[in-house]
């Protein structure tokens, strides 16, 4: 007779041979690995060696490899990043892409959703010994740092390991966690460990808490851990950043695995010195890597820094940068950067982890030879960011991660965040003057932008739900119809002539009133007419190329009123009587800097942004170019409009900058808006009058004419598109083996 125990070992032999079996069977039908395993079975894939990145290849060898790469985001337009709404079909069909533009990375910044992992191991499941690869971002206690200036104060410490511990076993799919708002949580069950490349820690470090924190902590010893440890010429948040790096070694060497390791830099913080940089905070402290060193972890540890081709202000402005000329004849002075802050780290890889230009409308920084922060179409933008990625590969850096992968909406920047009211609902539109938003060499296109094509013709609007477009009500000699629909992104206009659009001979103004307030158009624009009843926020000038734009009334400039003498008081005061009814719409790129708080002067510098570039959207032809706002063929124009150029703070919810004073902290405030009163005339070359909706009368009550409005919307409706910039990538990363 079979004892109870022994029959309980026999089920549970077979059970585990039952297992085992079906384990061996996924195994097999598993496409093969190139693992390296240590003597005590310790498992590699990448290591460092010197300044090289390596990576085990399947023939048992350990080869130098170039990291390219690119930036991926947690989020969809309509969201924002703690909300993480990315889905399987998302994350597949990003990583096809991702992975056909030739990246052999992907970085993200925090921890993404479990989906996120199970979707990258199903997609890696039959790329046998080539599969895409993840750099995984552990974010810092960024808030906590800042607002303490201190790294070593309260929970800070503890919070960003607790992050630390939950990064590497979500990574090894060891982990569940509760939900909490703002964060990634969930069943984390599939193990990723495979296709990870790198660890990579922390945030852009704010120069003041590290400076704080090296000054109050002074007396710290150097740290010595089982992994990583500081130098003798660590500073306190360097031996900082060398207890963190060895707490996340150890948390990983659990999972029998080791990986590279590196902390996040940026150029605020590198180990340079800058005298050509204006601004203190610049130039004011250094984190350096090299005052962190492995001390038994073979996984290797690598520099990574951020570098932008135009922030800060060095860039442009200091002569030391100024020895590398372009096939232009310009100085390359990011190239020449590269190159000085390369020359420091001859014994261990550096990659450039983030880079890149914008496809934006707006503009928030200049860079030398044209490398601006913004500006750009996708084709521009496509040859830039090719361009920098050709210079980092050149000056032998380990790796170029772009960023970035898809257009953000929910992003900000500082020229145009004062302008964006309420920020809680920036990611429920699309503004194209802020060139944060459109990073992505994956467009996110507002509702419209596929249906509407500008490109003087309006066989497509017929096309449009009729609940979706309104005929203008009025009437004016020589219009014959003005159709009207929009989208998260612009305000479209179809307009069609009695006779054929001639620029030479005859200017289109669309005049916009939104809320009461507003200018007079000036004798030249609106001839031997005026408005009664209200007037003007934004006047539309369609006619020749140089010309078109739309103008902000001078009483209502935002620009003006920020850095005029109710606000920064930086643009020179102008007498009523020489202020035109109507400006230029400008955004500022740099402030005016002064002695003693900066280290030389430094003049305020703005940019007309509301010039009108005449083109075409339809991407079929070779003329396509991204930043097109009209078009006219034959008696029909065409255009779009970016809603903040007619005062929208927010469109989703109707709400337009209004003209108060300046609130405490120079900050603008709203109102909600009716609509938009839209008011076409044209003005002939020559004639003493405008052919207007008043017909022979000398005046218009602008109260008569209907306004467009729509309902607000809380669900946005997009597409996505892969831009130029992504073939251009593609071709460069082809290139670079």
């Amino acid at each position: 007779m079979i004892k109870r125990r022994t029959l309980f070992l026999l089920i549970s032999a077979a059970v585990v041979l039952i297992a085992g079996g079906i384990v061996a069977g996924f195994m097999a039908s598993a496409p093969p690995r190139a693992v390296f395993k240590d003597d005590d079975g310790t498992k590699f894939t990448f290591k460092t060696e010197s300044d090289h990145f390596m990576r085990y290849d399947k023939d048992g060898n350990w080869k130098e490899m170039f990291v390219k790469g690119v930036n991926l985001g947690a989020t969809v337009p309509g969201h924002f990043p703690g909300e993480l709404p990315a889905t399987e079909e998302d994350y597949l069909r990003w990583f096809k892409e991702i992975n056909e533009m030739g990246a052999n990375v992907i970085r993200v910044y925090t921890v993404h959703q479990p989906v996120f992992y199970s979707a990258l191991a199903k997609y890696n499941q039959d790329k046998g010994h080539d599969p895409l690869y993840f750099m995984q971002g552990i974010w810092s206690p960024e808030e906590e740092l800042i607002a303490s200036q201190d790294a070593y104060s309260g929970q800070i410490e503890e919070q960003f390991k607790e992050e630390i511990r939950k990064a590497v076993a979500a990574v090894y799919g060891d982990i569940s966690v509760p939900e909490k708002q703002g964060a990634s949580s969930g069943e984390y069950k599939t193990n990723a460990g495979q296709y990870l490349m790198a660890w990579h820690i922390g945030t852009e470090w704010d120069p003041g808490m590290v400076k704080n924190t090296n000054k109050t902590h002074s007396d710290v010893p150097a740290y010595k851990g089982e992994y990583f440890s500081g130098t003798q010429d660590a500073s306190p948040f360097e031996n900082w950043l060398a207890e963190l790096l060895d707490y996340a070694a150890g948390q990983e060497k659990q999972y029998g695995w080791e990986h590279p390791v590196t902390f996040t830099n940026w150029v605020t913080t590198d180990v340079l010195s800058h005298p050509g940089e204006p601004l203190f905070e610049e130039d004011m402290v250094s984190v350096d890597a090299r005052h962190v060193r492995p001390t038994g972890w073979k996984g290797g540890y690598f520099a990574a820094y951020h570098v932008y081709p135009y922030y800060p202000d060095f860039f442009r402005t200091d002569g030391s940068l100024q020895t590398i000329k372009d096939k232009q004849g310009n100085f390359n002075t990011y190239k020449a950067y590269l190159r000085q802050l390369k020359a420091k780290f001859k014994d261990m890889p550096i990659m450039v982890t983030e880079y890149g230009v914008p496809s934006s409308v707006g503009v928030s920084h200049f860079g030398a030879g044209g490398r601006d922060q913004g500006g750009h179409n996708e084709q521009e933008q496509g040859e830039i960011d090719a361009s920098l990625t050709r210079d980092i590969y050149d000056e032998g850096y380990a790796g170029a991660i772009l960023f970035m992968w898809q257009d953000e909406w929910f992003k900000k920047t500082w020229n145009t965040m004062p302008f964006e009211i309420p920020a809680d609902r920036r990611a429920y539109w699309i503004n194209v003057l802020t060139n944060e938003k459109m990073f992505g060499v994956l467009g996110m296109l507002p509702g419209k932008e596929n249906q509407v094509i500008i490109d003087g013709k309006l066989s497509e609007w017929d096309g449009l739900p009729q609940d979706e477009v309104q005929h203008w009500q009025g009437q004016v000699p020589g219009i014959r119809d003005m159709r009207i629909t929009h989208d998260e992104g612009y305000l479209y206009l179809g307009i069609e002539l009695e006779k054929d659009f001639d620029p030479k001979t005859t200017k289109l103004y669309i005049g916009a009133d939104t809320i009461p307030g507003g200018n007079q158009p000036s004798k030249n624009q609106l001839p031997g007419r005026k408005l009664e009843g209200g007037a003007l926020e934004a006047l539309i000038e369609i006619g020749k190329d140089e010309e078109s734009q739309v103008k902000i009334a001078s009483d209502y400039d935002f620009h003006a009123r920020l850095y005029g003498k109710e606000g920064y008081w930086m643009l020179p005061e102008t007498k009523p009587e020489q202020d035109p009814p109507f400006h230029p719409w400008k955004l500022a790129i740099s402030l005016q800097m002064s002695p003693p708080d900066t280290r030389f002067a430094h003049p305020f510098i703005d940019k007309t942004i509301g010039m009108l570039k005449r083109g075409t959207t339809d991407r079929s032809k070779a003329q396509f170019d991204s930043l097109t706002s009209w078009q006219y063929s034959g008696n029909v124009i065409e255009m779009r409009i970016p809603w903040m150029l007619l005062g929208f703070s927010d469109p989703s919810s109707l709400q337009v900058i209004d003209y108060s004073p300046l609130k405490q902290g120079k900050a603008f405030s709203t109102v909600t808006t009716d609509g938009i009163r839209l008011i076409p005339w044209l003005v002939q070359k020559g004639e003493t009058k405008a052919s207007w909706p008043g017909q022979a009368s000398d005046t218009l009550d602008i109260r008569n004419i209907k306004p467009y409005t729509w309902k607000p919307w809380d669900t946005v409706h997009y597409s996505e598109q892969l831009k130029q910039s992504y073939y251009a990538m593609q071709k460069v990363y082809s290139e670079l083996k």
